[in-house]
């Protein structure tokens, strides 16, 4: 195949080629890919760890003075050029923290060391580092990311293109946020490396717990052929019992059944803890491994995997103390009885000793079980509804609002002021573009998504009202007005 152009015009190249995108995919599910060049005895190690770094700046609509008329452009880029307003003098190191592990790898594996970290970078983010002219950053990403001698060492994950957060973006719009993050990854970085992106990373750690939507959460990921999906070990419990993950190093399954009976289900990672830079960035999950023995599952003994995600700037423990940190524990961990392992690399491991999915305990999100004591899937919609309320009139702490990194934030509650926009923005695109079947490789349909999913960015809630709320406002109206002009 030849290599896609990373833009078309000045929209990056988020559609247009799906059939080529999951061609690659389904033939690169059918080949080992890291086993052989990793190192790694598998059936001598008594435990492993993996981090992966989050990386994630949202797009905003401060290119200029007017809101309704700025540019839309990387909040990185307004803090690089405003500087001298709050944490901003934070850019210059921001921009350090998206390149240096393009520098580690390499420094690392030429003294003889077997470095691992998975790497999850939002298209806004990878989009904005272009076009603020940062190449440097992309290129030293692209040394670890296609060059043989570097690869198996590293491990993308795939995320929803504008960082979305799954609970509340519309489900036809997650598939569509997760679909061009694949096209984009593939433009930026070779058919080859998206051969190689199997684990999925929800923004914010948000795992929806409404049974539909959870039904189309884990359907997207299979059908845009993702193995496996990172999750907070709060958002889940297990079938069998009702408690959280029990064995929490151990691979899970996330099963989820919809209101038709329908059902499907992913391997799931199980990620510990609540949110907490230090944790990565102190390189805890190694040390956490260092307590750990093998253990049972499916009649073989394997060893458990800690892994932690993490914001991969966020913070003065992030910015200056994981340097040190993750070059020590490299060190220490290299050929030793806990080698640090990325999580595709430990589950074709897992598999060719013989270890079944079949094999692993199954989870389903919070309140599932609750859900159906009351009703059977395929009972339909209204009965599901039915159900929700009562449960909800009877706990106050029932809720369908998903999970996330910290399970005291809502990401329904308190937002109409956005949500609104976002949905009759969605509902717009909706009606004028995706059921008129306009081709995904129109430009008018290109630029349309584009600021759709920018407009989708957890930020705009995250931090409740004011200025971000304004600018979620913005972008949402930018989108009503290109889909009425361009799909009149």
């Amino acid at each position: 195949m030849n290599q896609l152009p990373e833009y078309i015009g000045d929209v990056p190249n988020v559609s247009g080629r799906e059939s080529e995108v999951e061609a690659v995919l389904s033939a690169g599910r059918s080949r080992t890919l890291f086993t052989e060049r990793g190192g790694i005895d598998f059936g001598a190690i008594r435990a492993a760890s993996a981090i992966a770094l989050h990386q994630h700046q949202p797009l905003i609509p401060a290119g200029g003075e007017d809101l309704r008329t700025a540019a839309l452009i990387s909040n990185l880029q307004y803090m690089m050029h405003n500087q001298h307003i709050g944490d901003n003098y934070n850019a210059p190191a921001f921009v350090w923290c998206y390149k240096r592990m393009g520098e580690f790898i390499p420094q690392l594996i030429g003294e003889g060391k077997s470095p691992r970290c998975m790497l999850e970078y939002s298209g806004t983010l990878l989009h904005g580092l272009r076009k603020m002219g940062e190449d440097h950053v992309i290129d030293a990403l692209k040394t670890i990311t296609c060059n043989p001698d570097f690869n198996w060492a590293v491990e993308w994950l795939g995320m929803p293109w504008g960082h979305a957060v799954a609970p509340s973006t519309p489900v036809q719009d997650y598939r569509l946020h997760v679909r061009a993050f694949q096209q984009h990854f593939a433009a930026i970085f070779g058919w080859e490396a998206l051969e190689r992106v199997r684990g999925f990373s929800p923004s914010e750690m948000a795992l929806p717990n409404h049974p539909d939507v959870a039904y189309e959460f884990v359907k997207t990921l299979v059908d845009c052929g993702y193995q496996w999906v990172l999750v907070q070990e709060h958002t889940v419990q297990q079938i069998d019992s009702g408690r959280h993950p029990e064995r929490p190093h151990i691979p899970h399954r996330l099963v989820c059944s919809n209101s038709h009976g329908e059902t499907t289900s992913i391997i799931a990672i199980v990620k510990t803890q609540g949110s907490d830079t230090k944790l990565v960035a102190q390189m805890q999950p190694w040390y956490e491994a260092q307590g750990l023995e093998r253990v049972e599952l499916g009649g073989k003994s394997v060893p458990p995997l800690v892994t932690q995600i993490a914001d991969g700037e966020n913070g003065g423990v992030m910015m200056n103390e994981f340097p040190g940190k993750y070059m020590e524990v490299v060190a220490s961990s290299s050929h030793s009885a806990t080698p640090l392992m990325n999580v595709s690399e430990y589950l074709e491991h897992l598999f060719v000793m013989g270890v079944e999915v079949a094999d692993l305990p199954e989870v389903q999100p919070l309140f599932h079980d609750r859900i159906w004591s009351r009703i059977q899937p395929g009972d339909g919609p209204e009965k599901l509804a039915k159900a929700i309320e009562e449960l909800k009139q009877e706990d106050g702490r029932f809720h369908m609002e998903g999970g996330s990194w910290t399970s005291d934030l809502s990401w329904v509650k308190g937002y109409d002021n956005v949500l609104g926009p976002m949905e009759a923005a969605s509902a717009l695109f909706s009606e004028k573009v995706l059921q008129p079947g306009t081709e995904t490789g129109d430009a008018r349909y290109r630029n349309a998504l584009f600021h759709l999913m920018a407009s989708q960015t957890s930020c705009y809630r995250y931090w409740g009202q004011g200025l971000w709320t304004e600018y979620g406002r913005e972008i949402c109206r930018r989108v009503e007005d290109i889909v009425r002009h361009d799909f009149a």
